[in-house]
């Protein structure tokens, strides 16, 4: 193959300055420390045939501390961001929100004990860009106090009024990686003018100002080229329930990131959120022959193929080594071998 057929798709397709987003989709939330413990436990475990993390850890300061103990509560989730346990790089933490008394102490601790080994940062509760950009600002102004010179990115949890109606200026915020939808405390601040049925696995998906907020998240995100991430399901026991509403956010809502709070949804949520196997043996032929023809157009199977749908399936290709879906010793070694 000559030089110029070798061009990596990334490179072809959107320059060497665009960088995709490519978090894991699941984020798996645990906050009591025997849990966090097999929470990496599970993270090794399914990282192991694939040979990466196909989910991220989030230790949880803000519902996993105990009143009166959110600072111990910091300084262990620092320990396990330090320890062997966090193999992956993978391993991120929830703070307390912007509003709360404890998020200085949370952001500075975390920083300072283990700002080069935290994966992100996420933050709860944003009630405006305003808030937004002072969380962003307060984890930088930590880094540079501490000497961290990891950039730690950060999440931010949209579950207000305001948020919602601010989410495209909260999404363009430098610094921001993700922004999730916090289903039930948006649901709670409609005064009970929204069922509690809306937090349901199906209910969620339709209910009209839910619906809502979830596509204009969704929409901001992409905008911005950051990653949206779906709520919870409560539901936790019942699998298919899951896999519907899992299904349901990334095929029909844009979603390419969702929560988890129990280790039993993981595996349902990343299958979910993985392109089929015919999606993926389509977006490696038309890849490798796009390749072939210098990323001119091409006739694939009676359909003419151009830029337009090699971005696509490029993305396809990458949601699939993402998962830990298998492929081609050669195109792993192509695409995915730094």
């Amino acid at each position: 193959m000559s030089t110029l057929t070798a061009i990596h798709p990334r490179q072809a397709l959107f320059g060497a300055e665009h960088r995709s987003p490519t978090l894991p989709v699941c984020d798996h939330y645990a906050g009591v420390e025997v849990r966090m413990h097999k929470s990496l436990a599970l993270q090794a475990e399914m990282a192991d045939e694939p040979g990466r993390a196909v989910f991220d850890v989030t230790l949880d300061l803000e519902d996993g501390a105990p009143v009166g103990g959110e600072h111990e509560q910091a300084e262990l989730v620092s320990e396990i961001l330090n320890s062997s346990e966090n193999a992956w790089g993978r391993v991120g933490a929830r703070v307390h929100a912007p509003s709360h008394r404890r998020f200085e102490d949370d952001v500075d601790t975390l920083i300072k004990k283990a700002g080069n080994r935290l994966a992100y940062l996420m933050v709860p509760k944003v009630a405006s860009a305003r808030e937004a950009q002072r969380a962003v600002d307060s984890i930088k102004a930590a880094r540079i106090k501490h000497g961290i010179g990891h950039i730690v990115p950060v999440h931010l949890l949209i579950e207000t009024h305001q948020a919602v109606q601010e989410v495209a200026d909260i999404a363009a915020l430098p610094g921001v990686e993700s922004l999730s939808f916090g289903l039930m405390d948006f649901v709670s601040d409609h005064r009970g003018a929204i069922p509690a049925s809306a937090m349901s696995a199906t209910g969620q998906f339709e209910h009209p100002l839910v619906l809502r907020a979830k596509l204009e998240i969704s929409a901001a995100c992409h905008a911005n080229n950051i990653t949206p991430s779906h709520c919870v399901v409560t539901e936790f026991k019942d699998q298919r329930a899951l896999g519907v509403a899992a299904s349901k956010a990334s095929r029909e809502l844009g979603y390419t990131r969702m929560w988890s709070i129990h280790p039993a949804q993981i595996r349902a949520i990343v299958g979910a959120f993985s392109p089929i196997a015919s999606e993926v043996e389509d977006a490696i032929e038309i890849l490798q022959d796009a390749q072939k023809a210098h990323w001119a157009p091409i006739a694939h199977r009676g359909v003419l193929h151009d830029r337009a749908s090699y971005r696509h399936f490029w993305h396809v290709l990458e949601r699939a080594w993402l998962t830990g879906q298998p492929m081609p010793a050669s195109i792993e070694e192509a695409f995915f071998t730094a």
